[in-house]
């Protein structure tokens, strides 16, 4: 069996059935969005061309979810997000996104550390902490390395950053005094 750290390959065949390599048999998205609750990175590519095809695959599996009225991302999130795409900001948009999550996580474990201690242990609790990693994990897993530099002069982008450093530093306050 593989190493639990290394991702699952899904290879995708031209009939586009997802076949998991490690045993040997075709998989769903909903199976693929089992593995990643369960805490294990994919990647899906072509068979044929070899292209790396997860990040539209995960993008589809959180639409589905989406659809179904599983909703995590409120709309004014979506709608920004379509925002950024068609702005100068969208270079900035990754890293914000990536250090929000971050700050979520280190909350979330900060919180978790502290809610252990007061606590007793909750059934079906490490299931559910599993599957928020593992939601953090998709939605910031490989952003930063596929955006484009910022097109702005080097001062406006230092004066952007400034601000998001500020916003940031004000955000992880406000959870720390939610702890």
């Amino acid at each position: 069996m593989a190493d639990k750290k290394d991702p699952l390959l899904i290879k995708r065949y031209a009939s586009r059935r997802l076949y998991n390599t490690e045993t040997s048999d075709y998989v769903t998205l909903e199976d693929i969005a089992g593995f990643i609750r369960e805490g294990r990175d994919v990647q899906i590519v072509d068979l044929k061309s070899g292209d790396d095809l997860t990040r539209q695959y995960l993008l589809q599996i959180i639409a589905e979810h989406e659809s179904r009225g599983e909703s995590v991302l409120p709309l004014g999130v979506l709608t920004d997000l379509v925002r950024s795409y068609t702005t100068d900001i969208q270079s900035v948009v990754p890293q914000f996104l990536a250090q929000s999550f971050e700050m979520l996580r280190q909350g979330q474990e900060q919180m978790m550390q502290n809610f252990g201690t007061q606590m007793p242990q909750i059934p079906g609790f490490e299931a559910l902490q599993a599957q928020q990693e593992a939601f953090i994990k998709a939605m910031t897993g490989g952003m930063s390395k596929n955006w484009s530099a910022p097109k702005q002069e080097a001062s406006e982008a230092g004066e952007d950053l400034g601000e998001i450093k500020k916003q940031l530093a004000e955000l992880q306050d406000k959870l720390s005094k939610l702890s």
